[in-house]
């Protein structure tokens, strides 16, 4: 029903994939990664701490003051100061790997950790709420439009399945960029992510609507980079039940005609349920691209929400 999905490459912390570089020699395989996803990604391992020179075993590092802007420190030799060198690797890594689509860290991390990391006070206390990787924040700083999460907010099945559909959107932005830019490019691009901008933020579909029906007004050098960190930023917000229903309702709306008024009440009864909690999305989905296969739509046929990652992958089956 929808273009060909290739495997996109996903940079990711290598102690997740079983790599020994923990300070203790050690690793945190995940299996959702090494299991479940390395089937469907190409994984690009990175140590941060392994890449500046430190050792394994090694001492531990720690962040210390500032939440905003902590110190990354030696735990037992505190004039250990490895801030400069985490974040110079963290721009490089984001210069260097040019063509991954996403980035999976590990949790908790002083360098990889997106969020609530512990940061300590001088005195060895903890400060509240934390703060995020020294490595971490250089790499979402040089490229914010890029997909990252945490292996443990991973475990969620919303955020899981939301991190895959940016994944999946960012690599084919990449191969429209690879193939050439053009006007006619972006907006079929646009026209294929309509219904996931309207699952994902109603509000930012009908702004980058306005935004494309303006593109012939700009560069494309100006348009395009403005126009895909928009998308990105909107895709990130997870859809809720609401909103995949509104989507699950347009996209009936095309089969009045086609269907008799006993498979229209099916599929509007399957919206209920799914609304209600009572079946997973995959279940009114399956059933509307069951009826769009009888009844083609050679515009719903390409629409992103119908497939945005690989069906194997099951992501809305717990959703």
């Amino acid at each position: 029903m929808n273009a060909k999905i290739v495997a996109p490459r996903i940079g990711i912390s290598a102690c997740l994939l079983g790599h020994p570089v923990r300070f203790n020699g050690g690793h945190k395989k995940s299996s959702l990664c090494s299991d479940t996803l390395a089937s469907h990604v190409e994984f690009v391992p990175v140590c941060p701490e392994v890449a500046i020179g430190l050792g394994t075993p090694r001492e531990p590092i720690r962040l210390v003051g500032d939440p905003e802007s902590p110190r990354a420190l030696g735990t037992l030799q505190p004039e250990r100061d490895v801030t400069a060198a985490l974040a110079a690797y963290g721009r490089q890594v984001a210069g260097q790997l040019h063509d991954i689509s996403g980035f999976i860290l590990m949790q908790k991390s002083p360098s990889c950790g997106m969020e609530r990391v512990k940061v300590y006070r001088s005195d060895g206390h903890t400060l509240p709420d934390g703060g995020s990787g020294v490595f971490a924040r250089a790499l979402i700083e040089a490229r914010p439009e890029l997909p990252v999460e945490e292996d443990g907010r991973l475990n969620d099945a919303v955020l899981r399945e939301n991190f895959l559909t940016r994944v999946y959107a960012y690599a084919e932005w990449q191969r429209l960029r690879h193939d050439g830019l053009s006007r006619k490019a972006i907006v079929d691009f646009h026209s294929r992510y309509k219904y996931q901008l309207m699952a994902n933020h109603p509000l930012q579909y009908q702004v980058l609507g306005r935004l494309v029906a303006r593109l012939a007004e700009h560069s494309l050098e100006s348009f395009a980079p403005q126009y895909f960190g928009q998308l990105m930023q909107a895709l990130k917000q997870p859809a809720t039940r609401g909103t995949h229903c509104n989507v699950l309702l347009h996209l009936s709306g095309y089969l009045k005609h086609a269907l008799g008024p006993e498979d229209r009440r099916e599929i509007r009864r399957l919206i209920d349920q799914y609304r209600a909690g009572i079946v997973p999305l995959v279940v009114p989905l399956t059933l509307l691209r069951h009826h769009l296969r009888h009844h083609p739509d050679r515009y719903l046929a390409r629409q992103a929400y119908l497939q945005p990652h690989p069906e194997t992958l099951s992501l809305r089956n717990g959703i």
